[in-house]
């Protein structure tokens, strides 16, 4: 009983690596059991208050990432595991891979006028402002710091608006389509301002210039390869589906749908831009349609098969996510303002979308809608973290944890406003 009396505070001042020598894959088990622990009693916790299980993954691991300024260091060195990175960064696939599978082609043009303009408006409008709170609270920081933070603020997250739209029972309103079809052209836009972002600082960190001319190359590239691989995958996934099904071998429909998402995030890494790219274009080409040899013998969809996968990889992204913000940033100057202003043009760039919807929809509801930045808005902070143009940080851990209190706000925040909004819409005009 002594000697465990002594042992007791040697073990709260060490971090859990010092209890995993030996097998290398010994660390990765013990760490992955602490992440995933985290994730659903956060989830969980997020879910009975309300939220996305999302927005609880991510506070369980800013839980964890920030237990060493309460003196419990268990966790130090979780956020930089090369291996947990590496799990985090193909989770990041996955998650875009299903985020595109849960929307097709066909639903991206038939969402209309009034969801495209809504969409452009959602996406151009927070960039510039991005840009120019960047610019005017860190005034030496490089264009390409302004250009990416306001990259972080375009994107809507279809995951989050989806399901507070399904839990209010408003899913099937016109106003509800219009959120949903601009969210999806949002984060298409998103990624192709993604892909122009990283081409024009990759560029710049080996030392090219990059004119007007080659702007415009960037963004064709960006575009085409989307347009390209779209293209393509709605001829030749038919066939190759149809092949596979002939297949007798367990797990065939998901093997193949996995193998196109990696092709494609390996062929998008290949033209220059991020992989996630390729992986949101390889689950948009990707439609029930196709699953027929699978669904006709009884086998479950992709969707249905990819579930699980995602289950246990993009937990592991959004915990990690938590883990590497450093709340202790918030005590350097400006850092607090700067997550401030990030949150407040963040909300004012998406309620600019209500202005542009046709006149006797509801445009409060629509400009609230599309207010959650999600996962994606974290996505672009992480790629961020990565690059450096001169010696110069594009996302520092400052600028990472401003970010992470924009997309927790700005999450938070969009159920009950919503809910809110369509309450006093419903008042004087009560749903058909």
């Amino acid at each position: 009983m002594r000697c465990l009396t002594r042992l007791l505070p040697l073990l709260a001042v060490l971090p859990l690596a010092a209890f995993t020598e030996g097998d290398p894959i010994a660390h990765v088990a013990l760490y992955l059991a602490i992440i995933l622990v985290a994730a659903k009693l956060g989830g969980d916790l997020a879910v009975r208050a309300g939220q996305s299980a999302v927005l609880g993954e991510l506070i369980a691991g800013v839980a964890l990432g920030n237990a060493a300024l309460l003196g419990v260091p268990w966790f130090t060195g979780i956020a930089s595991d090369t291996s947990i990175d590496m799990l985090a960064r193909l989770g990041v696939l996955i998650l875009l891979f299903e985020v595109g599978l849960e929307s097709t082609v066909q639903q991206m043009l038939k969402v209309g006028v009034a969801a495209t303009v809504v969409a452009f408006t959602g996406v151009a409008t927070p960039f510039a402002l991005g840009w120019m709170v960047s610019a005017w609270l860190m005034p030496h920081a490089s264009p390409y710091v302004h250009m990416f933070l306001g990259a972080t603020l375009t994107a809507t997250s279809v995951g989050i608006t989806a399901r507070v739209l399904q839990d209010l029972g408003r899913a099937q309103q016109q106003e509800a389509r219009i959120i949903l079809g601009a969210a999806v052209i949002d984060d298409v836009l998103g990624l192709v301002i993604l892909g122009v972002a990283t081409g024009l600082i990759g560029a710049a960190a080996s030392g090219r210039q990059v004119g007007a001319g080659g702007l415009v190359v960037v963004v064709a590239k960006a575009g085409a390869f989307l347009v390209g691989a779209i293209a393509l995958g709605v001829w030749a996934m038919p066939r190759v589906l149809k092949a596979a099904g002939a297949l007798r071998a367990p797990s065939v429909l998901i093997a193949t749908g996995l193998v196109l998402c990696f092709l494609l995030a390996w062929l998008s890494s290949v033209v220059g831009l991020a992989p996630i790219v390729g992986a949101f274009a390889a689950g948009l080409i990707l439609e029930r349609v196709h699953y027929q040899p699978f669904t006709a013998r009884g086998e479950h969809g992709l969707e249905d098969l990819i579930h699980p996968v995602a289950g246990f990889l993009v937990p592991v992204f959004f915990v990690l996510m938590g883990m590497r913000t450093d709340l202790g940033a918030f005590t350097h100057a400006g850092v607090v303002e700067l997550a401030a202003a990030l949150t407040l043009v963040a909300v004012i760039g998406k309620l600019a979308c209500g202005l542009v919807i046709p006149r006797g929809l509801d445009r409060l509801s629509v400009g609230i809608g599309m207010i959650p930045r999600g996962e994606v808005g974290l996505i672009f902070a992480n790629i961020g973290l990565g690059l450096v143009v001169a010696g110069e940080e594009i996302v520092t851990p400052a600028i990472y944890s401003a970010v992470v209190v924009m997309v927790i706000v700005t999450t938070m925040m969009t159920p009950p406003l919503l809910q809110w909004s369509f309450a006093r819409r419903s008042s004087v005009h009560p749903p058909a």
